[in-house]
């Protein structure tokens, strides 16, 4: 019987630390891949696109795409720039090429808060770039100034759409999450179906409809603590057994 675990590519951010940049990936979303998908994560550096990206296609068995302060550049959905927002165009430039043709390869891919706004506009959706300025929705920002405990912690309950994939994992009609994000779909891409809703009509989470295999976004960090939510794990589990099975078939 083989020991050999599913490979997930997991794309880096690329940061100027002191003088040198750097390809970074957070501890957290490796440790939840490990523990609650049993797989194994792998850095993907912010390359951009080309046959490079194809080299990726050929090894990983999934894909997780992670949050990050940086925003994706506003003129990739069609909006004016953001004086003095985080940018990361290497990330942006590897990232929304990739998308689309992991899910066609029908490899198995979890996005979560950037990732997610990542997938809405690999697919032809847009965002707003400040959730809290615009008239009715509430503000899904952390206080920075709270202990990263509290910043991680329950902010808000999701609705989850009758007969969706998050429905049938949690077997219930809501669940609590948390909230840190600044930026929110605006138009949602035609080929991404609806999972879940926070109480103010934002979109927390979709799938891509016509996928063959788990193709799953949300705005929340399920990755937080990850043992410690029992929707969480399930999650992460579904994501795995799906890389799981895309291996073996492989």
């Amino acid at each position: 019987m083989s020991t050999h675990k599913p490979l997930i590519g997991v794309p880096a951010d690329r940061k100027l630390l002191g003088s040198h940049y750097f390809h970074c990936v957070g501890e957290k979303y490796l440790k939840a891949i490990i523990d609650a998908a049993d797989c194994v994560p792998v850095a993907v550096p912010a390359i951009g696109a080309g046959d490079r990206l194809d080299k990726i296609i050929d090894q990983v068995d999934g894909l997780l795409l992670p949050g990050s302060p940086s925003h994706i550049e506003p003129y990739h959905y069609g909006q004016p720039s953001e004086p003095g927002a985080p940018h990361d165009p290497h990330r942006d430039a590897t990232t929304l090429p990739l998308i689309p043709r992991i899910v066609e390869a029908g490899i198995p891919l979890l996005a979560i808060c950037r990732g997610f706004q990542e997938m809405n506009v690999a697919y032809g959706g847009s965002l707003w770039s400040k959730l809290h300025e615009v008239s009715g929705f509430n503000d899904h920002r952390e206080n920075e100034a709270d202990p990263v405990e509290v910043q991680y912690g329950s902010a808000h309950s999701v609705q989850l759409m009758a007969g969706g994939l998050l429905h049938r994992l949690a077997g219930s009609e809501t669940i609590q999450v948390n909230s840190l994000h600044w930026q929110g779909v605006r138009q949602l891409a035609p080929a991404l179906a609806v999972e879940a809703i926070a109480p103010d009509g934002v979109i927390e989470a979709f799938r891509v409809r016509d996928a063959v295999a788990f193709a799953v976004g949300v705005q929340w960090h399920p990755e937080w603590q990850v043992m410690k939510n029992p929707f969480s794990v399930k999650l992460f589990a579904e994501f795995g057994r799906a890389a799981l099975q895309h291996m073996n078939q492989r």
